[in-house]
C-alpha cells in the first residue's frame, strides 16, 4: 500500500470501528441516562485532548512539523480539553450553564478536528508524524464519533424539551 494511503485508510477504518463501538456498547448504556450524566464520560474523554501538544515536541515526531499544522492542532486541542473540563464543572452550577458550555465545546472541538485534519493533509508530509501517528489514526476518529454522538444527544434533548413545552407529541 502506498504510504500516502496508510493514514487515510487507518482513519476511515477507525471511524467505522468506533462508530460500531458507540452503536453497540456506548449508546445502549448512555441512552438510559439523563443528558448530564450521559455527557460526563464523553466530556472526560475530551479532557485528555491536551495530548495534541505532542505535535510541538521535537523528537516525538520524526521531523519538526510545519507550525501551520502543529500549532493550531496542538492549541486547538488544548482549548477543547479545557472547554470539556469546564463543561463538567459548569454542571455543578446548574443544567443551563453546563449545556451551554457543552454546545460551545462541541462546536469548537469538532471545528478544531476538521481544521487539524485539513491542515495536516496540506502541511504534513507522509511519515512526518512519527510517534504521534496514533493520534490521527486512532484517537481523532474516536473524538469525531463522540462529537457526532454529543450533537445527536443535544439535539434530541432539545427537541424533547421543546415538544414538552409546546404540548406536542402527547
Amino acid at each position: 500500500m502506498p504510504i500516502e494511503l496508510i493514514l487515510p485508510v487507518s482513519m476511515v477504518l477507525a471511524i467505522f470501528a468506533w462508530g460500531l463501538a458507540f452503536a453497540w456498547y456506548v449508546h445502549p448504556r448512555l441512552r438510559v441516562l439523563s443528558l448530564e450524566h450521559a455527557l460526563r464520560p464523553l466530556l472526560l474523554l475530551h479532557g485528555f485532548r491536551y495530548v495534541g501538544l505532542m505535535f510541538l515536541i521535537p523528537g516525538v515526531t520524526s521531523e519538526p512539523l510545519d507550525l501551520r499544522f502543529a500549532a493550531p492542532a496542538a492549541y486547538g486541542d488544548l482549548v477543547a480539553a479545557l472547554l470539556a473540563l469546564a463543561a463538567i464543572a459548569a454542571f455543578r452550577l446548574g443544567r443551563s450553564p453546563g449545556i451551554a458550555l457543552v454546545w460551545l465545546f462541541n462546536v469548537w472541538g469538532l471545528a478544531d478536528l476538521v481544521n487539524a485534519v485539513a491542515r495536516g493533509l496540506r502541511f504534513t508530509p507522509d511519515g512526518a508524524l512519527g510517534a504521534t501517528f496514533w493520534i490521527p489514526a486512532l484517537i481523532v476518529p474516536l473524538l469525531l464519533v463522540s462529537h457526532v454522538y454529543i450533537f445527536q444527544r443535544l439535539v434530541t434533548e432539545h427537541r424533547l424539551r421543546r415538544m414538552a413545552v409546546t404540548g406536542q407529541g402527547a
